[in-house]
């Protein structure tokens, strides 16, 4: 995305704002601020979603979503409101992420929807637009769950009518809406019983709050926090997934460590690379700095210098992007995934492992999109995967409870027939593949993909992220817990511990077969121990084993 980091407007600026109505320029600063508040902010979202287990990636794909929107408004700048609405509208669908991407999507989707044939937006215009936002997201969700960003939306938009009717100027009706949804967000505690067992507010809720008050906070001149200046140690600077961080005009990823003179200031440091590219992280080890940035092909020595006048350069990396994707997309190629002729059923799935990835190809998928727990593909991402497949036939497998509304709002974007099968893990869309019948319908492939999905049952073992009680579980930070079908069921100080904690919550009786899949961290050999325990206690079972490298659970177990 383009450089969004830029200074706030000035003091006659933004009174230009407040005298309403604004065009689409104004909605443009309004748009970027809320997104800048919200990425300031984006952690504390994240935070909240981590109940016992790690899906703790609310904020960033709220962040991602409003990120793709910006730069498509950003890309078709126009004064006319209708139109900046409506590009930003359509970058939110394209690059909606997890579930709370999708609804916000819808949020903005309604929105835009108001403001179409406007040149302007005055405060009763900001009210049909909040009420069509609230009106599409609602009916977006087959079964809408208060407590959530569904019902922030609405209190706001009630808010919003209400500073209507006291002919509210557009920073006390902004005031109104931010005041409504502070306080809606701290109720939902109480529409939603999980999320007092867990001692958090919604999440979802909580972003979209961050969103209206950093709009607000622009109206008012006070810091958005947009530069993002964070010094880290250096052991915490983690740049193994810059790959997946590539925006357009980010050619090549230059790494620095240097020694910075005696007046070096992190702040104005950060904000001068701001101007250079993106993508942007400063760590820090016994005076020792490194600086990672994204930059243009023209601008790839740019870092290098500006780094000279500031300390004394002790080393240099510099890698071309776009050859590295080209490197990453040859290894992903190495999956022999299956052929598919015009007129057959094909099958895209999300998989969040290599190894679950090889076993979804041996099963015949056609194209795979990496995706899973904290790593929700986009809309866009999706619809790219099977636009090219010489069919019009495909089935979706999202393999994940918070990709399946983004599988949906691609199947509904795309010209082509799509069916959305909704698995929630591995095992699951496993089943589904073994129903496959690339020569049959989609409506028959669908039939029994959905009765296979009912028949297994799956179980996961991960590490708890937080201290909390669940549905009289109690879990300590650190322990080993286990879900079965996504209900946490137990705790336990071992791995081995919490899968017999685990089998003795399943219906072993009507098994036949259990399947291990192991995550990234879990060697075979230790897999293989936890597969011997399981034989001796329960040797009447067939049980097999199968490298995962899912990320956040050291197993995923299927039941059959």
């Amino acid at each position: 995305m383009n450089d969004i980091s830029r200074t706030l407007p000035d003091e006659a600026e933004r009174h230009r704002l407040l005298q309403s109505p604004i065009n689409g320029d104004g909605l443009m600063l309004l748009f970027e601020a809320g997104l800048l508040w919200l990425t300031t902010n984006q952690q504390y979202v994240n935070s909240l979603n981590v109940f016992p287990v790690p899906d703790g990636d609310t904020g960033t794909n709220m962040v991602l979503t409003m990120q793709a929107a910006f730069a498509e408004a950003n890309q078709n700048r126009s004064t006319n409101v209708g139109v900046t609405g409506h590009h930003f509208a359509q970058g939110a669908l394209m690059g909606a992420r997890g579930n709370s991407g999708v609804i916000l999507s819808q949020i903005w989707r309604g929105f835009s929807r108001a403001l179409d044939h406007y040149e302007t937006m005055d405060t009763g215009l900001l009210m049909r637009a909040m009420q069509e936002g609230r009106n599409t997201a609602y009916k977006g969700v087959v079964r809408p769950v208060e407590g959530t960003i569904l019902t922030v939306m609405k209190d706001m938009t009630a808010a919003a009518e209400k500073a209507l009717k006291d002919n509210a100027s557009l920073s006390q009706m902004l005031m109104a809406i931010v005041a409504a949804g502070d306080e809606s967000v701290k109720r939902t505690p109480e529409l939603l019983p999980i999320l007092k067992q867990a001692g958090v507010v919604d999440s979802g809720g909580m972003g979209l709050f961050y969103i209206f008050e950093g709009m607000l906070r622009m109206l008012q001149g006070l810091s958005l926090d947009a530069s993002g200046a964070v010094l880290r140690p250096l052991a915490e600077l983690d740049l193994s997934h810059a790959l997946e961080e590539i925006e357009e005009g980010q050619d090549y990823e230059v790494v620095i460590d240097f020694a910075p003179n005696g007046n070096f200031n992190l702040e104005n440091f950060y904000n001068e690379l701001t101007k250079i590219g993106t993508s942007i992280q400063v760590g820090e080890g016994d005076g020792i700095y490194r600086m990672h940035i994204h930059t243009a092909l023209d601008k790839r020595y740019e870092p290098i210098a500006y780094t000279e006048s500031v300390g004394a350069v002790k080393k240099i990396m510099m890698e071309n992007l776009q050859e590295q994707m080209n490197d990453h997309a040859k290894d992903e190629n190495k999956l022999s995934l299956a052929t598919v002729n015009p007129g057959e059923v094909a099958v895209v799935a999300v998989s969040p492992g290599e190894g679950l990835s090889r076993i979804f190809a041996s099963l015949g998928v056609a194209a795979i999109v990496p995706g899973g727990q904290t790593m929700n593909p986009s809309v866009k991402e999706l619809v790219a995967a099977f636009e090219n497949l010489p069919t019009d036939k495909i089935i979706i497998l999202p393999n994940n409870k918070n990709i399946i509304l983004a599988a949906q709002n691609a199947a509904k974007v795309s010209v082509k027939k799509n069916a959305v099968i909704p698995t929630r893990n591995a095992p699951q869309g496993f089943a589904a593949m073994l129903r496959l019948i690339p020569d049959g319908t989609l409506e028959e492939n669908e039939t029994s993909m959905l009765e296979a999905i009912s028949e297994v049952h799956t179980g996961e073992i991960t590490i708890a992220t937080r201290s909390v009680e669940i549905e009289g579980v109690e879990v300590e930070k650190g322990q080993v817990i286990a879900l079965y079908d996504g209900k946490l069921v137990c705790s336990a100080a071992t791995i081995e511990g919490a899968i017999d904690a685990l089998f003795q919550k399943a219906n072993l009786e009507a098994m036949e077969r259990i399947t291990f899949f192991y995550g990234e961290g879990i060697t075979q050999q230790q897999a293989n121990k936890l597969g011997d325990h399981v034989r001796e206690k329960y040797p009447d079972k067939d049980l097999e084993i199968h490298e995962g490298v899912q990320p956040h659970y050291q197993l995923i177990i299927a039941f059959e």
